[in-house]
């Protein structure tokens, strides 16, 4: 990574206020292609390999956001899950979210290298459902050499019910792959609330 790419990071994180207002939040951006957007929303120069290396010198972690035009859980996780103030709060604080089409053309950079259309990024790490959440580490050259699927940390697919949703953002943060599965983490912290 260059420099110059690193100012934006710098700056961000000199500035960065430390808790989001959410004065100027208005909801979801309906978007050229259909689908729809948070302004808060990574954006990217379509490297994965650059914006993992920049989320994470910004103390975030890294996660790809699927989704289709006319998907209605798409539109859903939208308009009920990143409308819930403590869910985007918690999302906006600690990751930074890329959003991919499913079907789309735009040109992305893998993590090896490869550059491939959206559509060939989704069937590359197999994405078949919309919206899904792909969550990767925080190594670059731990990811090298592995099987695409087995770069990520977990996964979320499908629609999930804004209490299960948030539970797997914090499974991430706090790093509790490490010693359990998305499931048996799900149901300890569905027991405990």
């Amino acid at each position: 990574m260059t420099f110059w790419r690193l100012i934006p990071v710098i700056l961000t994180v000199m500035f960065a206020a430390p808790a989001f207002a959410d004065d100027d939040y208005k909801g979801p951006i309906a978007t050229e292609d259909g689908m729809y957007t948070e302004s808060w929303f990574l954006q990217s120069f379509m490297d994965l390999s650059d914006d993992l290396e920049e989320t994470t010198l910004a103390g975030k972690r890294f996660v790809i956001m699927w989704e289709l035009k006319g998907c209605p859980y798409c539109k859903e996780t939208h308009f009920v899950n990143f409308a819930a103030e403590e869910i985007r709060h918690f999302v906006r604080q600690n990751f930074s979210v890329l959003q991919l089409n499913i079907q789309g053309s735009r040109i992305i950079t893998d993590f090896d290298g490869e550059e491939l259309a959206e559509r060939d990024l989704a069937r590359k790490y197999g994405i078949r459902y919309t919206p899904t959440f792909q969550f990767f580490g925080e190594d670059i050259a731990a990811m090298s050499g592995l099987d695409p699927r087995k770069r990520e940390v977990t996964r979320m697919f499908n629609l999930f019910r804004p209490e299960l949703f948030l539970a797997t953002f914090r499974y991430v943060h706090e790093r509790a792959y490490e010693t359990e599965n998305l499931r048996a983490y799900l149901k300890r912290r569905l027991k405990e609330s």
